[in-house]
């Protein structure tokens, strides 16, 4: 079973540095996405977001469709498989 860190990691990389940190002592995370041009995205992760699939699985949705409005990609299609680019 891959840890929730580690799936994180592995969707946002290699194009954002991914770093954690423990803020609070309830167990939330503090996910902060760091891009060539410096903060893309700082996102509290409550322990229950984390520790559950299906939240931590909206969550990095959620994270992708901010990502991809910011950088004004065209909105990616919400698939079986997760998030995918629109087809042109």
């Amino acid at each position: 079973m891959t840890s929730p860190f580690q799936k994180i990691s592995d969707v946002f990389r290699p194009r954002y540095n991914v770093n954690f940190s423990i803020e609070k002592p309830d167990g939330s995370i503090l996910l902060t996405l760091t891009g060539a041009e410096g903060v893309a995205v700082k996102r509290f992760i409550s322990a229950e977001q984390w520790r559950d699939h299906q939240q931590l699985q909206r969550l990095i949705t959620s994270l992708q469709f901010s990502l991809a409005i910011e950088r004004g990609d065209q909105a990616p299609i919400l698939s079986s498989e997760g998030l995918q680019p629109a087809a042109l």
